[in-house]
């Protein structure tokens, strides 16, 4: 029984850690991942996991142009960028 309490909690703080990292794309990218309608940045909310970290990736070294991704891009290892990619493939558009 402390082995079960013990592995769900240290679930729910990975979980949180996830959430945590995801928010940081609100501002730009909607409340869990879901842009406006017509917004110039589109939302993240069922995009291809595979996809984001590509993108996210090429952000980061500068292959793909951006106006500030980059910069954020380079604040997030490879581990956190696929924990986030995993997040917004798996909420619904």
């Amino acid at each position: 029984m402390v082995w079960w309490a013990a592995a769900a909690q240290a679930q729910d703080a990975q979980n949180l850690r996830v959430n945590s990292l995801a928010a940081t794309c609100a501002n730009c990218h909607g409340t869990g991942g879901r842009a406006i309608d017509d917004a110039a940045v589109p939302g993240l909310a069922g995009m291809p996991a595979g996809y984001t970290v590509e993108q996210m990736k090429a952000f980061k070294t500068g292959a793909q142009p951006a106006t500030v991704m980059h910069q954020i891009a380079t604040g997030y290892s490879d581990a956190q960028i696929e924990q986030i990619a995993a997040y917004f493939a798996a909420q619904k558009k």
